[in-house]
């Protein structure tokens, strides 16, 4: 049998319940892995409360890293024994989990099947962020906010490799902490000081040239009034709820800004940039220019208590469910 994470009706972590199920078999296309370690992410609670609609009863996860145990018909790339991890395979939060073929990406042997679970959504999501959807450059002033999250400091680490200064965003001392070892410059705890006159005041007057926004609700319109003109609003997530509707006419008389909602799915849609991708963050990681923080270890059966952590923000760094112990 199968131990998967299930929810049988929208709600809170409670939902959420280790349920066991026959062992899946592989199709067409698809790989059996045996899960080392799943990734919590901000994208299963969304599932988990309604806010994207699943058939119900729906299985949990998408992230993880893990052996293959066996492949299906027309599998070429992958074979039993393999490392492999992946960002894109509903049911994650499980003991064995179907991943299609074209989703998956080798681990390289130097790497932990643990770090490369943790890296593999949100470090992913930081590099796309940092390289491609606003190609970060020495010298701009970049705004993180969210910046002691999974995602806050592996994107607070890239941005600075890549020349850039970090004002970075938190709620607490320990997160100012955290962030500043991740390279921060400059950190703004919520509610001791309002961030766009921070931003202001840190930046001569002129605004920041990027704004990287997990958090959505709460932080959107602090974000919009960071910005320098022609500067960039990057919303990404809505830890806090989601952000209000744009008026084209605010992105003009605020500074001809500009505005995109990224994800995950546009900027790995091709095989070859899904590696790409996932190949230089783990580049990263392996010659130490990259560190990740495992912000918490949980077994399978709390998978409930690990969203609630994570929903809560009182986690720091990648929540992971260990489901093989054994597995390194």
């Amino acid at each position: 049998m199968n131990s998967v994470v299930v929810f049988h009706a929208p709600g809170g972590p409670e939902v959420l319940a280790l349920e066991q199920q026959p062992l899946p078999v592989p199709g067409p296309g698809e790989v059996l892995v045996r899960v080392a370690r799943a990734g919590v992410n901000f994208i299963d609670i969304y599932y988990r409360t309604g806010a994207y609609r699943l058939p119900l009863p729906a299985r949990v996860g998408q992230e993880g890293a893990g052996t293959v145990e066996q492949v299906g018909e027309g599998v070429r790339d992958v074979q039993p024994g393999d490392r492999v991890a992946w960002a894109a395979a509903l049911g994650s939060y499980a003991t064995l989990v179907l991943v299609p073929a074209a989703k998956l990406v080798p681990v390289p042997d130097a790497l932990s099947l643990e770090d490369a679970a943790a890296v593999m959504m949100q470090g992913i999501t930081a590099q796309y962020l940092s390289q491609s959807v606003y190609p970060i450059r020495a010298g701009d002033d970049v705004l993180v906010h969210a910046a002691a999250g999974g995602v806050g400091l592996l994107l607070t680490q890239m941005a600075k490799g890549r020349g850039g200064r970090v004002i970075a965003t938190v709620s607490n001392d320990e997160k100012a902490a955290l962030a500043r070892e991740a390279g921060a410059d400059e950190v703004i705890v919520y509610g001791r000081e309002e961030v766009a006159p921070a931003v202001r005041t840190l930046t001569g007057g002129a605004g920041v040239h990027v704004v990287y926004d997990a958090v959505g609700k709460t932080t959107f319109a602090a974000s919009l009034d960071s910005l320098r003109p022609r500067g960039y609003f990057v919303s990404y997530g809505a830890a806090s709820g989601p952000p209000p509707p744009v008026e084209a006419a605010t992105l003009q008389t605020k500074g001809s800004l500009f505005f995109t909602r990224p994800t995950i799915v546009h900027y790995t849609a091709e095989r070859a940039e899904l590696l790409a991708r996932a190949n230089d963050v783990f580049t990263m990681l392996l010659s130490g220019a990259l560190r990740v923080r495992i912000g918490g270890r949980y077994p399978l059966a709390d998978a409930g208590r690990a969203q609630g952590d994570l929903e809560s923000r009182r986690s720091t760094g990648k929540l992971l469910l260990v489901t093989d112990p054994a597995a390194d």
